[in-house]
């Protein structure tokens, strides 16, 4: 797997000069036979607070080896535009069966689909991963790169589910060092106030995958071994030190939910999980 440090010095310290104007060409990147770290897995865990058992993987987790394959996609000199203030606006994973510690992957991710939105450019990255010749897991991310005069889209509402039952989570001001460790995304905005501040942010930023996977482990008491989609839009980005709340409600299939601000006004993130027939 390639090393997201040496490819996050490429995004941060390349000049690039912006959109051309052109779409985005259909770029792939293959790494095959990828074994993973007993060690880097117990510790996204933790970071993540999912229970693990030293075999089944987080599901989750298997993003961490496709965003490395996105970052090399983003280094490539087709994309004439910088990762900086690049939006990751959602974000869909396929679990088609549980994946174990021990086996060895192939991890591919595959530059789709751009498109010209009213706030920017919209691309779509395709992740698939295999055991042997099985898909066993797949995501689909999208991302905005905005164009200066483009419009801003409103700040988004909580949506009417009900908040009930409502979990109170307290992020300390290192959690983006600390999953930054796990999961090797060093992106400077999530590591440290001086760093965020930098790029415009007063206070560091929460990788929105770790809000993800944050609500998966609290939903992985409903999913034991099924087969499941689970998607999320990031809405507003969570700032810490901070308190979030989350919560969820059955719906048919599988369940809704949000993780919003303290008061459970604003929403920081929208999901569902779908239980899949197969």
């Amino acid at each position: 797997m390639p090393s997201l440090f040496t490819l996050y010095r490429k995004i941060f310290f390349s000049r690039k000069p912006g959109w051309d104007q052109q779409p985005l060409p259909t770029l792939v990147v293959k790494a095959p036979e990828v074994a993973l770290s007993a060690e880097k897995v117990k510790l996204y865990a933790k970071v993540c607070e999912f229970d693990f058992d030293g075999q089944i993987i987080p599901p989750t987790y298997l993003y961490v080896l496709a965003f490395r394959l996105h970052a090399t996609i983003f280094t490539h000199k087709a994309i004439t535009f910088p990762l900086i203030g690049m939006i990751h606006l959602k974000n869909s994973i396929t679990v088609h069966r549980p994946v174990k510690l021990d086996e060895k992957l192939t991890v591919q991710c595959e530059l789709t689909e751009s498109r010209t939105t009213d706030s920017g450019l919209e691309f779509d990255l395709v992740s698939k991963v295999y055991a042997g010749d099985e898909l066993v897991w797949q995501a689909l991310s999208t991302y905005l790169y905005r164009i200066e005069g483009k419009k801003r889209t409103r700040p988004p509402r909580a949506s009417a589910m009900a908040w009930e039952n409502v979990q109170q989570w307290q992020l300390s001001e290192d959690l983006g060092r600390q999953y930054a460790k796990a999961s090797g995304d060093y992106n400077l905005i999530h590591l440290h106030p001086v760093l965020s501040k930098r790029f415009g942010f007063e206070k560091v930023l929460a990788h929105g995958m770790w809000s993800k996977a944050r609500s998966m482990a609290h939903l992985m008491q409903f999913v034991g071994d099924k087969p499941f989609t689970l998607d999320v839009e990031f809405k507003l980005p969570v700032f810490m030190p901070s308190e979030v709340t989350f919560a969820f409600e059955s719906i048919e299939g599988g369940k809704c939910f949000e993780m919003r601000d303290a008061k459970g006004r604003r929403p920081h993130l929208k999901g569902e999980l779908k239980y899949l027939n197969d």
